[in-house]
């Protein structure tokens, strides 16, 4: 592509603003122009507005290191006049997420959110690019009841279901019919490292608010269909999910037991994954990785620590696929909680908007 395009972060000192940072300084398509955060931050250089909160493994980029901090919610209209597209992951309530990324928008500066709050509204796309991106075909309705030319907010998916969900669209020719799974996620998924958060070490906490709600529900929009001016979400698969919080840094791991209507062969569900490619790698997109789906045959395989970073940390790992007794299979997944699963998959759904001309 020829042109290059000025991005913000909005929320740019939280874990998942400093992964979009990582991400970013170096994007061959995308340049950081502004950094924006809450009032506490703002106007501060970066490195002293994040401080010791910084906890990726590599440094602040240099590029970024004394970029004044703008107020993420007193200069929306100065950040939009700034940028071609800002990226999306505050810390607020769900309410003050929606408006405020509604105020993006209608100062016609599109929003790629790594938030909850649109991900049910009928006319955001919520995107996971390989597998469902015609669904970004909405955002002209999205901008007709918004007003703008070029504003909207597209989504990307809980990060805990970025690990399954991957393994089991590209099977629905045979009825994906009911799927139980359990996910054992990464403290990272909450903001935190063993460092901040000591009683997560040798500990397991069979609880995380809202995520068994979202692992149930977002995928059926995933599954979903545009029906006039808005998606329509699916009325299946049904599933179910129990989510607990595990002693790892990065990492969301999931055990998969799934019914079909029209059982496939184990050989046929190998060779599915094995060949599939989405839209991103049609378009060979920068962050889209070249195998998205990667099987190993090994019993003890996927590891998080061995298998998290495979492709840069956004391809999906899959192993000990076998038969069940009472569902029709069972097997085990993985993704990289905050490349996959958050920032990353954001930065790869923005790619595929510029690809298909919405940021233009």
């Amino acid at each position: 592509m020829g042109k290059n395009y000025n991005v913000g972060i909005i929320g740019a000192t939280g874990m998942v603003g400093q992964r979009f940072i990582t991400l970013l300084s170096e994007h061959p398509w995308f340049n950081i122009k502004v950094l924006a955060a809450s009032s506490r931050s703002a106007g501060k250089p970066y490195k002293e507005a994040v401080g010791a909160k910084w906890c990726m493994d590599e440094d602040i980029p240099d590029a970024v290191k004394d970029m004044v901090v703008m107020n993420a919610t007193e200069d929306v209209e100065k950040i939009a006049s700034m940028v071609d597209f800002v990226f999306c992951a505050v810390d607020m309530k769900k309410d003050e997420i929606k408006a405020l990324e509604e105020r993006y928008a209608k100062a016609e500066c599109p929003v790629v959110s790594n938030n909850s709050a649109h991900r049910h509204t009928p006319d955001v796309p919520m995107v996971l690019p390989e597998l469902n991106p015609e669904h970004i075909e909405i955002i002209p309705s999205q901008r007709k009841r918004l007003g703008t030319k070029r504003g909207f907010i597209a989504v990307k998916p809980n990060c805990s279901l970025q690990g399954y969900v991957p393994a089991l669209f590209p099977l629905s020719k045979f009825g994906v019919k009911d799927v139980l799974v359990c996910t054992y996620q990464a403290i990272s998924g909450a903001g935190k490292t063993f460092k901040t958060w000591p009683e997560m070490v040798d500990n397991v906490i069979p609880y995380i608010g809202g995520e068994e709600e979202k692992s149930e529900k977002e995928p059926l929009k995933i599954w979903g269909h545009i029906e006039g001016d808005k998606i329509v979400d699916a009325t299946s698969p049904n599933f179910t999910a129990q989510c607990l919080r595990v002693p790892v840094s990065n990492g969301h791991m999931g055990a998969v037991f799934v019914r079909f209507e029209n059982k496939p062969t184990k050989e046929q569900m190998l060779e599915i994954w094995k060949n599939f490619k989405g839209r991103p790698q049609e378009l060979e997109l920068p962050s889209a990785p070249k195998q998205f789906l990667n099987y190993f045959t090994e019993d003890d395989l996927p590891q998080t620590r061995l298998q998290r970073g495979l492709e840069h940390g956004m391809a999906i790992s899959i192993g000990r696929l076998r038969e069940d007794t009472q569902y029709d299979y069972k097997f085990v997944c993985l993704s990289h909680n905050t490349l996959r699963g958050a920032a990353g998959g954001a930065v790869l759904l923005a790619e595929l908007l510029c690809a298909e001309g919405y940021m233009d």
